[in-house]
């Protein structure tokens, strides 16, 4: 079998990791990028085994990088969900944790110029449209990993990248709650259909039989669960105006509890959807913080109260905590989101070349 050699990096972004490429080293086309990108990852085996994916859907994600032709972007970031099990990519989501890396990444690469001290990266998510600005270390024009930010969820520390996301809502149906109502009930279950960086179905764990504080391996064994959440979430991306979610990993799931750790908001239990996120997501941490603070949801009664804006939202998820700072108008029933920002870290892993059959990239 003759093979390829494709450029990439190997980036952790937050709690996830995979290739970063350049768009132009791979095929325009999206039916033939996806064959490249299932070579890539080795979708189709749990631990995929003929690829450099990790098992695991927080392993098994990628990154397309190019120099944005908008004037006040810098890069465009283009995602794909690689399926574990299955030949499958999903082009639909982004995914804020590999997010983190874009900006690295992207000097990296030599896309953008590294600044001494500190870099602005903007960065346009393509499958979204959001706008993000990262602020990468670049003491001396370089890139640095080393610092002193933990982040849940990763072991050590490392050098801070600051996100700011700049229009988050209504990431892919243009508006907060896209049903119309901040609370629906769907299947005997209140579930908000949420639309803050990601399109999400937020419901309360006790309504599905749940303390809200049980381990990711406990969820992942509840079929039953999955069957029962799944479910709800195929009627609530019909409701969200999705169509059938069946083979996309759209709407995500977050079910909430109560937090227990003192000044925290809220613990969450995040979903991709088919499996239990190891932590959170950083997009979903902005839409289950919205979600937390805005009246009428089913966060009411469950979050921690919140005195007013900006403030730093504390989630609790299976490996501690994230905080997200909110900015947002409320008055009374009336509510209006404006802004969210994290700080996570990213580390190179590696740097080289991946091969995949030379007969993906023909055509």
């Amino acid at each position: 079998m003759t093979q390829a050699a494709i450029p990439y990096l190997f980036l952790r972004g937050g709690t996830s990791r995979g290739p970063y490429f350049r768009r132009s080293d791979l095929p325009a086309d999206l039916d033939q990028l996806a064959e490249v990108l299932m070579a890539v990852v080795g979708a189709g085996h749990p631990l995929n085994i003929d690829g450099i994916g990790g098992g695991n859907a927080v392993t098994t994600k990628v990154v397309m990088l190019s120099r944005s032709e908008e004037a006040d972007v810098d890069v465009d970031y283009f995602f794909a969900q690689v399926s574990v099990t299955e030949r499958l990519v999903d082009f639909a989501p982004t995914c804020g944790n590999m997010l983190v890396g874009v900006g690295p990444a992207a000097i990296e690469m030599g896309l953008v110029p590294a600044q001494d001290g500190e870099t602005p990266v903007r960065i346009r998510a393509v499958n979204t449209g959001a706008l993000v600005e990262a602020v990468v270390q670049t003491p001396g024009g370089r890139v640095t990993y080393a610092g002193e930010v933990e982040i849940a969820g990763v072991p050590g520390t490392a050098a801070p990248v600051a996100l700011n996301f700049l229009d988050v809502v209504g990431s892919r149906t243009g508006v907060m709650f896209p049903t119309g109502q901040r609370t629906d009930v769907i299947g005997g279950i209140a579930v908000s259909c949420v639309d803050v960086a990601m399109p999400m179905m937020i419901a309360r764990a006790a309504d599905f039989g749940l303390t809200g504080y049980e381990t990711q391996a406990e969820l992942d064994a509840d079929k039953d669960l999955f069957a029962r959440m799944e479910a709800v979430r195929l009627e609530a991306g019909k409701l969200m105006g999705l169509g059938d979610v069946t083979k996309s990993v759209v709407p995500k799931i977050g079910l909430i509890a109560p937090p227990r750790a003192e000044g925290a908001h809220l613990t969450a239990r995040y979903f991709m959807p088919w499996e239990t996120h190891p932590s959170l997501a950083v997009t979903g941490s902005q839409c289950l913080a919205a979600c937390a603070i805005a009246p009428g949801t089913v966060a009411e009664g469950v979050a921690a109260p919140v005195a007013g804006s900006p403030e730093m939202i504390r989630i609790e998820h299976p490996m501690g905590e994230m905080e997200v700072l909110v900015t947002f108008t409320r008055d009374g029933d009336a509510f209006e989101f404006h802004s969210a920002g994290v700080v996570r870290t990213a580390r190179l892993i590696a740097r080289g070349e991946v091969m995949v059959p030379a007969q993906l990239l023909e055509g």
